[in-house]
């Protein structure tokens, strides 16, 4: 199975709704001096956080600039710190999800396809130089967002986020 990945220049990579890509700004040339999206994204504490893209709320993909990819049968972000093979990664990881101390919850609203790229570059650029970007399509729906960092000793360190439909409650 061929698995598509995508890489940071060293900031956060970023999930955003596809109709609020064209509104990303990235870096500007004068970083730092001016931060613009880059910025915020940048400031986002801890493996996930949520900001604004317009209309949209964006994930971002925090802590570490590691190599990200998308488990579509998991609903689960790979990031990868440091490891190997990526068909080793990957099976570790998932059989490692039934013990995961999942951590970070947000709760956020997905009504389209998602496009996870490097927050440093504006999605314009991204688009036109063809920058490693990728595609999720999840159902529309509120979900729970979940972070976990993960060892698999002498194969990989990992970051995992797990995308879950939230629970809906009867009044």
């Amino acid at each position: 199975m061929e698995t598509t990945w995508v890489t940071s220049l060293g900031g956060p990579l970023i999930l955003v709704p596809q109709s609020a890509c064209p509104l990303w700004r990235g870096a500007p040339p004068n970083y730092p001096e001016e931060e613009d999206d880059y910025g915020r994204a940048c400031a986002v504490d801890g493996y996930i956080g949520l900001i604004d893209v317009g209309h949209a709320k964006a994930l971002v993909l925090g802590d570490y600039p590691a190599r990200t990819t998308f488990l579509p049968g998991h609903r689960i972000l790979l990031r990868e710190i440091a490891g190997g093979n990526d068909e080793e990664i990957i099976a570790a990881a998932l059989g490692a999800l039934p013990a995961i101390d999942w951590q970070s919850q947000l709760t956020w609203e997905i009504t389209e396809p998602l496009i996870l790229f490097d927050s440093a570059y504006d999605y314009p650029h991204v688009v036109s130089a063809g920058e490693e970007q990728l595609r999720i399509d999840l159902p529309p729906g509120r979900y729970s967002a979940e972070a976990a960092y993960l060892e698999i000793p002498d194969t990989a360190y990992l970051i995992l986020v797990k995308l879950t439909p939230a629970r809906q409650t009867k009044n």
